[in-house]
């Protein structure tokens, strides 16, 4: 790769990059222009051959190996994962005693629900639009504290409006979050263990899930946690809304201070220099206790085989907010025509289906237990209106957590299964498979009769779907390419915020009423997805472009 002289003469031109030794200020972290050597045309494999020791994005990231630098990068990502699961299931576990403090009917808990995936759908795009063209790392940090900074403060709310408003800021952050953690770590793996690896992943919503499921037992039904401050009548249920903010705070101090930008993004924006140096840190913290040392090569990215004009088009799109709201929308035409737009439709009913019956279904949970707590079905008989049932809060019932926390650790089953074969089979056939049989549970909760059996069918649920969560974070990653990942994931995350959105608020209209019906609903969509599933392509072991 070389660099033209400042006048432009094209036979003046000295090499850019050898080894670990760069020319000094030859590139800006922020603002600068690449102009490749477009000597071979014959794809990005034939170009790298050109130059000696020049290395694509594939060949670098398995040059730096497979070891502690990749262990440690899924404790932080998984960390940051478990955070937004921990947000957005805290409020499932708070309706049954917030709903006396704040006077709620169902149908207010339906939009309390609700509010989080409103601002995940606002947020989820936004950010991966931004994390496409200003860098993953950055949008992480400000996306997760976003969620933790709001999601503490709505604990101090005395209104339920200034609370749904806060919770609905905090979905912001953690529609931020979500799409771009899980293209910032594939964007480090191997491409033989990306499927082993997102699947590990993905686990971390488990034990976000359990972490959420016992902080509401062991917090809630305490009577210690109850505080008179003034205007404010601070119960044990705001205590455990703050504690859930801690996981998202932490998390953005981990990427701000220990990770490194996606190299594979930085090899896209032309920031090589800093690409190799994380390729070296890569190399060094998986060297640990070998007796290697870091060869010096170059890189060549796709972005090579592009036109002079479009790379420093790409790199102008850096230099101003306006410019990058402007042109937000670009990515969702792309994603829409081409190659792409069979895939993309196929995701859209997939995201719609499974977000609207996992969502809907799973943040009632708790709240259904409740209803079932002297034996029964939860749709076996209409349940008293909300009002009428607001002595029965406290006494806090512990059954009810004690219930989530064993729905939560079901989830266990299903990731190591997926962790064990996702390389293997794919993620096509599991998502599918697990969409189905998915949907078989939910369609046998509403017809059991005893508490018993409407547990064992929800865990059954719980180990089952999470099985298709996982394999479509391995999807989504790999049917986009790198411009157009983080984009793609915000958007179909925010269509299954929109899904989930109308299934918590149909749950709340409905679930007085004619509770069968949200549970049927939930029970057909999840069959849709599956049997739609079986359109998308395989994706199994292929590179990442």
């Amino acid at each position: 790769m070389y660099r033209h002289t400042s006048n432009g003469d094209a036979d003046a031109r000295r090499p850019l990059l050898t080894g670990d030794h760069l020319d000094p200020g030859v590139l800006d972290s922020d603002e600068a222009e690449v102009i490749f050597d477009r000597r071979a045309s014959g794809g990005e494999h034939e170009a790298c051959e050109t130059i000696s020791r020049k290395l694509n994005y594939e060949e670098a990231v398995e040059l730096t190996g497979f070891g502690l630098f990749h262990w440690l990068l899924l404790v932080v990502c998984g960390w940051a994962n478990a955070s937004d699961a921990v947000e957005i299931l805290c409020v499932s576990f708070l309706l049954p005693t917030a709903r006396c403090d704040l006077l709620l009917s169902s149908s207010d808990m339906g939009l309390l629900t609700a509010s989080i995936f409103l601002g995940m759908m606002v947020g989820g795009y936004m950010w991966g639009y931004l994390a496409d063209q200003r860098g993953r790392r950055k949008v992480l940090v400000v996306s997760l504290t976003v969620n933790g900074l709001f999601g503490g403060l709505a604990s101090f709310a005395p209104w339920f409006w200034l609370f749904l408003l806060l919770r609905f800021i905090s979905g912001i952050g953690v529609g931020g979050s979500i799409p771009v953690i899980f293209s910032y770590f594939s964007e480090f793996m191997p491409r033989l263990k990306r499927g082993a690896m997102i699947s590990a992943l993905a686990t971390f919503w488990m034990a976000g899930n359990i972490l959420a499921a016992g902080l509401a037992w062991m917090v809630i039904p305490r009577t210690w946690a109850h505080v008179s401050l003034g205007y404010l009548d601070f119960q044990s249920w705001r205590l455990f809304v703050v504690l859930c903010s801690v996981p998202s705070i932490t998390s953005a101090l981990l990427f701000k201070l220990l990770m490194p930008e996606s190299p594979k993004f930085l090899m896209e924006a032309g920031r090589e220099e800093e690409a190799i140096h994380v390729f070296k840190v890569m190399f060094k913290l998986n060297s640990q206790g070998k007796d290697r040392t870091f060869p010096e090569f170059g890189l060549c990215s796709a972005s090579e085989q592009r036109d002079e004009p479009e790379v420093k088009a790409r790199g102008s799109q850096r230099k101003g907010l306006t410019r990058i709201l402007k042109k937000g929308f670009v990515p969702i035409k792309q994603i829409f025509t081409g190659p792409l737009k069979s895939r993309s439709i196929v995701l859209l009913i997939i995201f719609y289906c499974i977000s609207f019956g996992y969502y809907g279904l799973w943040m009632w949970f708790p709240e259904l237990f409740e209803r079932v707590e002297d034996g029964g079905s939860p749709c076996a008989n209409v349940s008293l209106p909300s009002p009428l049932r607001n002595q029965s809060c406290y006494p806090v019932k512990t059954a009810v957590y004690m219930e989530g926390f064993a729905i939560a650790a079901s989830n266990l089953p299903g990731n190591i299964f997926t962790i064990l074969i996702m390389d293997n089979v794919g993620g096509k056939m599991l998502l599918s498979g697990s969409l189905i049989v998915s949907s078989l549970s939910v369609f046998f909760i509403y017809v059991v009769q005893t508490k018993a059996q409407s547990l064992v069918l929800s865990c059954v649920f719980s180990g089952v779907s999470v099985i298709a969560w996982n394999a479509m974070d391995v999807l989504g990653t790999e049917l986009y390419p790198t411009q157009l990942r983080s984009s793609a994931l915000g958007f179909f995350t925010g269509v299954g915020r929109v899904a989930a959105i109308m299934g918590n608020i149909t749950f709340g209209k409905l679930v007085d009423t004619n509770c069968a019906v949200p549970v049927l609903l939930v029970s057909a969509l999840l069959l849709t997805g599956g049997l739609v599933a079986l359109l998308l392509p395989q994706t199994r072991q292929t590179e990442l472009t």
